[in-house]
């Protein structure tokens, strides 16, 4: 058999693998051929001491039968391996073995049953024996490898005696005593060899704890020596990371003073590894600036044991002020006890700083948009408030009778104050639109009515241009659509009103599609003119602020530039986008998409009929009415608006006064102005409301134009909101929404 102690080389797996039964059967395989020329030149000898006992013919026959057996053993157990590598089952090659074992044993126990049987006299079968208990002690040995093969091999051998006893007791050859005699032998020398056979398999078995115990030690003493290899290189991988570190690194035992530091420990703190060594961090960095919270905490947490992180303002040796971010991290030796604290510092005055000057860029950029945002809503008020008073006198005298003359000189100051409020509210969009403040109403509309209105405003300005200006619409449109028309009429307007602007002869075309998209609908329109086009260089420009193609643009056609800024921002919010293609001289064509949603239910919206188109309807008469407003102008233009109206009409000068006069004058409904001496609108609404009394209607007029506005005044308890300048028509539309009566207003 092969070795079974341990050998020099080779892992826990490979002799696990050894030890297994495939293992130990290849094992005996390899063992059976390795040793059988011995075995053979073994029978030979055996063989010519038998030829002296038995007849030549019946000695060389039984020595032949037996090395066939061991032949034809040996044959099988060499190709063994082989066949298992090829799949052969280990079950199977163990069958086929212990049958070529028995084919084996069996010549064996025959030849020694015959040296007995031959004799003329059956004398004592002790030669017979011998030979049998060797071949049952060879057998035996290889009980660890292959307990089958040996057990069938004992079997073979240990019956043979039995038999030549049972022959002499048959034959009468001896006695009863003598028989039972023979019997105590054979079950003494049985037990002798089950003793022998339990000691080598327990060896056996003891041999291969031994081995594969030595082996695991072997090997996990070389994991131990790879990683305490791996622990020293990195270790010194450490300490030359920490030698030449940019951050100061220092150690320090539990008695807090300094064992060693790095250069950068010098050139950070000033102090250098003599002066540091040695002695407390605290003693050497802390002033009366550094936080005692923090150095609080940090003495807590290495008391403790724990890592801790954390910045701190510390003086250096030449007095200067650093920040440092600082990490203490413990080291525990075997016995769990803290030995020593890594500290690594880090200067991050300069970040600091850094980060100090971008929250004060951050401030001033706040409080600039916070400022833009007061001058622009201040601007807004200041403007619109006059603005209130010229359009209002300018309607009420537009209701006048007036000669020609004067008719023109009304129609310009309208014109004129509409201009300058278009101005204003593309200033205040563009302001939203930059700090994305706008808000979207998504509504379902009708987008061919969208379009054909908005275009039928702007018919007028086209026919005084004898230009044609159509609306072309492409395959099949919903009915309804879900988005902003009002933000859709605006986009479009701005375009239509440029190409009109800018064209002198010819036609402006607006063509119409609405096509399906993985996330709606896709509305797709183009504005396309026969006007003076524009530069190719120059195509980049035309969508930014306060910009036309050309300086000489701005002189013929007027225009601050701000409406193909506005209505690109406004496309892109909505998930859309304009492009344009131009040949100057030869027209422009304005490219917009913009995202929408599909309506389920296609009903068709009723029309309302715009409040122009719809008769003035008079409030019940004797309803009462207070105005609280501190500009003159603008009450007389209320007083004026509602003169042919039959009601109650008083005026507050103020908040505080608008408060008592609705406690004393009870009125129906309230105009109340944003921006009052002594008391505000708003103010003055939440006192109302919290008087527990009967309550007015609350409406809201301000000349501010913010939807922050509407919504502060309808969280105060406001019932509506109207923004200056206001317009005859909403006035006396509010004042009829909150009226049942049936009267129709006649004239003017």
């Amino acid at each position: 058999m092969t070795k079974t102690g341990a050998t020099s080389s080779g892992n826990l797996a490979d002799y696990s693998q050894i030890y297994s039964p495939e293992g130990l059967f290849l094992r005996y395989a390899k063992g059976r051929v390795k040793y059988f020329f011995a075995r053979l030149a073994f029978i030979l000898a055996a063989g010519l001491l038998l030829l002296g006992l038995v007849p030549l013919g019946a000695g060389l026959l039984s020595v032949s039968f037996i090395i066939l057996g061991e032949i034809v053993d040996c044959l099988f157990l060499r190709q063994a391996p082989k066949m298992l590598q090829q799949g052969r089952s280990l079950h199977w090659l163990k069958f086929v073995s212990v049958l070529t074992a028995l084919l084996q044993a069996m010549p064996i126990a025959i030849c020694a049953g015959l040296t007995w049987a031959l004799r003329p006299d059956h004398g004592e079968p002790l030669f017979a024996i011998g030979v049998l208990t060797s071949a049952a002690i060879n057998a035996g040995l290889v009980l660890p490898f292959h307990r089958y093969a040996a057990v069938a091999k004992l079997s073979i051998y240990g019956l043979v005696p039995l038999a030549m006893i049972g022959v002499q007791f048959w034959t009468n050859q001896h006695a009863a005593h003598e028989v039972r005699m023979d019997l105590a032998g054979l079950i003494m020398l049985y037990s002798s060899l089950m003793w022998f056979m339990n000691f080598v398999s327990m060896s056996f078995g003891r041999n291969k704890d031994h081995v594969l115990a030595q082996v695991d030690q072997r090997q996990q003493l070389e994991v131990n020596n790879a990683l305490l290899l791996e622990q020293q290189q990195q270790a010194q991988r450490l300490a030359m990371v920490a030698e030449h570190a940019n951050d100061s690194v220092f150690l320090m035992g539990v008695d807090e003073h300094i064992t060693w530091a790095n250069d950068a420990f010098t050139r950070i703190t000033g102090y250098s590894f003599s002066e540091a060594v040695g002695r407390r961090p605290r003693d050497l960095f802390n002033s009366m600036t550094t936080d005692p919270e923090t150095a609080k905490k940090l003495l807590e947490d290495r008391i403790k044991g724990v890592a801790c992180r954390t910045e701190i303002y510390v003086q250096r040796k030449d007095g200067q002020y650093i920040w440092l971010e600082t990490s203490q991290v413990p080291v525990r030796g075997i016995n769990g006890e803290v030995g020593t604290v890594v500290v690594i510092e880090r200067d991050i005055t300069k970040a600091r700083e850094h980060a100090q000057e971008l929250e004060d860029a951050r401030r001033s950029a706040e409080e600039g948009e916070r400022t833009k945002t007061e001058f622009l809503a201040t601007m807004s008020h200041e403007i619109r408030t006059p603005m209130n008073g010229v359009i209002g006198m300018a309607q009420l005298l537009e209701s006048t009778t007036l000669d020609t003359d004067q008719r023109l000189y009304t129609d310009t100051i309208l014109s004129s104050s509409r201009t300058l409020l278009a101005l204003i509210n593309d200033v205040l969009d563009l302001s939203k639109l930059d700090a994305d403040k706008v808000s979207f109403s998504l509504v379902d509309f009708d987008i061919r009515t969208c379009f054909e209105e908005t275009l039928h405003l702007l018919q007028v300005q086209a026919r005084q241009k004898d230009i044609l200006l159509v609306l072309d619409i492409l395959g099949e449109v919903p009915q309804l659509v879900h988005g902003d028309d009002v933000r859709i009429r605006q986009i479009l307007l701005n375009l239509v009103g440029n190409a009109i602007k800018f064209t002198e002869l010819g036609e402006v075309r607006v063509t119409l599609s609405v096509k399906e998209d993985r996330n709606g609908l896709l509305l797709v329109f183009a504005v396309k003119d026969t006007g003076i086009g524009i530069p190719a260089d120059k195509l980049d420009h035309v969508f930014e602020r306060f910009s036309q193609a050309e300086s000489a643009t701005t002189r013929r056609f007027g225009g601050t530039g701000l409406g193909l800024t506005i209505s690109r921002k406004l496309a892109n919010a909505m998930g859309g986008e304009i492009t344009v293609s131009s040949k100057q001289g030869k027209g422009s064509s304005f490219f917009v998409t913009l995202e929408l949603g599909t309506v389920q239910e296609q009903k068709i919206p009723q029309k309302v009929p715009a409040e122009t188109e719809m008769p003035i309807a008079l409030p019940r008469a004797g309803m009462r009415i207070l105005v609280a407003e501190d500009n003159k102008v603008n009450r007389l233009v209320m007083r004026k608006f509602l003169r042919d109206v039959p009601v109650e009409l008083e005026f507050a000068h103020n908040g505080k006064d608008a408060v008592a006069m609705v406690e004393t004058m009870k009125p129906d409904l309230v105009f109340m102005d944003m921006s009052m001496p002594l008391m505000n609108g708003i103010d003055a609404t939440l006192a109302i409301r919290g008087n527990g009394k009967e309550q007015p209607v609350i409406v809201a007029l301000t000349a501010n134009a913010f939807d922050s506005d509407r919504t502060a005044c309808l969280q105060a308890g406001m019932d509506e909101f109207l923004r200056k300048p206001l317009n005859r028509s909403e006035v006396l539309a509010v004042l009829r929404r909150h009226d049942n009566s049936d009267q129709v207003l006649t004239g003017s």
